[in-house]
């Protein structure tokens, strides 16, 4: 009886170590399945450090002049002497119209100008004539008075005549049309042959003056604030001088590979656009610019003692920017930060953050209030791979 007893109680004891062994295992599978679900992040201690704002404005390109050529006779175009895109200077003939009508005009008032010059010559001698007659009381005084009248009215025809023989010259002349700047020839729409006049509406062509380009373009009322804030300077004029040089990227995404220096800004905003202008002027020897190209110009600022944040680092939520900063105990903090720019991928930061304060800069999407992480040290960057070489073709 007693043997059966102690048989029973041994079982019961075995059945009991075995559960309880059971359940610890148990508790410990479930505490090492939650520490593996907190995630491993990488983070950054934020620091003061210097750097480069930068602010892109898409821009229009402009020639220095750009002058529509149009005939200021009529006749017809008898030759072109230039070809579209032909780079051509000041005073170079680019068209030429029939001048025979105005050769004839010219030459028939150089005629009448010689025949008035003539007789002015006639009457003045006739005058002079008169005057030792008078002096000797042979003639009457009043017939020397009218010799000198007439004298000085022939003299005024003679004038008269030479004017219109100049004009007649300037006409004549009007039938080379002369490239009034350098530049580059633009399109023509008109062939050899064709009646021109001078008041067509459309020019016989647009003559650009490339030597020096306008980067032509429009900030805000806002970033009109932040471009004062920015650069030192009792006054624009001496803001716009302490721009950094400009640099131009052009449509295909290449550098322009001179530097600009921004010249002014426009008197007032625009009522309908609420922008003010600007123009930024770039060297165009080599001609690789044309009016109405079109690129994106960067204004650059220097800034010292402040705070970078990477993008990739930061939340875009309703119109705000935020981070997670890591708080004790490796939990983490969703906080709100104020930036002024951008510095390449990272952002200026103004506001929101402090110097010595640790950041997570990956995995963030997922990443609430209060939820432990593991910090991990970021990845170095890898080494940069040459990029291969590039051709280009004219």
């Amino acid at each position: 009886m007693i043997s059966g007893l102690r048989n029973c109680y041994s079982r019961v004891l075995a059945v009991t170590l075995i559960s309880t062994s059971v359940l610890f295992t148990g508790c410990g599978k479930k505490s090492d399945e939650k520490k593996d679900m907190i995630p491993s992040l990488p983070v950054m201690r934020v620091e003061s450090a210097a750097a480069d704002l930068s602010n892109d404005y898409s821009v229009r390109l402009e020639g220095r002049a750009d002058a529509e050529i149009r005939p200021q006779v009529d006749g017809v175009l008898q030759e072109i002497l230039v070809k579209e895109g032909d780079r051509v200077r000041k005073g170079q003939p680019l068209f030429k119209i029939d001048d025979s009508t105005y050769r004839e005009q010219y030459n028939t008032a150089l005629a009448a100008q010689h025949a008035a010059e003539a007789q002015a010559s006639v009457a003045k001698v006739n005058a002079d004539k008169l005057v030792p007659l008078v002096e000797n009381k042979v003639v009457a005084p009043v017939q020397l008075t009218t010799a000198k009248a007439q004298a000085q009215a022939a003299r005024a025809s003679a004038e008269q005549a030479a004017a219109q023989a100049r004009v007649a010259q300037i006409n004549l002349g009007y039938t080379v049309i002369k490239a009034p700047v350098d530049g580059y020839i633009g399109r023509i729409p008109y062939r050899q042959g064709t009646l021109l006049t001078r008041n067509q509406t459309q020019p016989l062509t647009t003559l650009s003056d490339v030597g020096k380009m306008y980067a032509v373009f429009s900030i805000s009322e806002s970033e009109f604030a932040r471009f004062k804030s920015l650069y030192p300077g009792n006054s624009i004029d001496e803001k716009i001088s302490n721009v950094p040089p400009v640099t131009l990227t052009l449509s295909d995404g290449t550098l322009y590979p001179e530097a600009g220096k921004l010249e002014s800004m426009s008197g007032g905003f625009d009522r309908q656009t609420g922008s003010i202008g600007m123009r930024a002027s770039f060297s165009n020897r080599d001609g690789l610019l044309r009016s109405g190209n079109s690129g994106t110009v960067s204004l650059k600022a220097k800034f010292s003692g402040i705070m970078l944040v990477p993008q990739s680092a930061t939340v875009d939520l309703q119109d705000k920017l935020f981070v997670f900063v890591l708080q004790q105990g490796n939990k983490v903090k969703k906080q709100v930060i104020s930036v002024s720019g951008k510095s390449g991928p990272s952002y200026i930061v103004t506001g929101g953050l402090k110097p010595g304060e640790t950041i997570v800069t990956a995995g963030i999407d997922k990443l609430k209030d209060g939820m432990p992480v593991k910090p991990m040290a970021p990845k170095p960057a890898a080494a940069p791979v040459a990029a291969p070489a590039q051709t280009s073709t004219r």
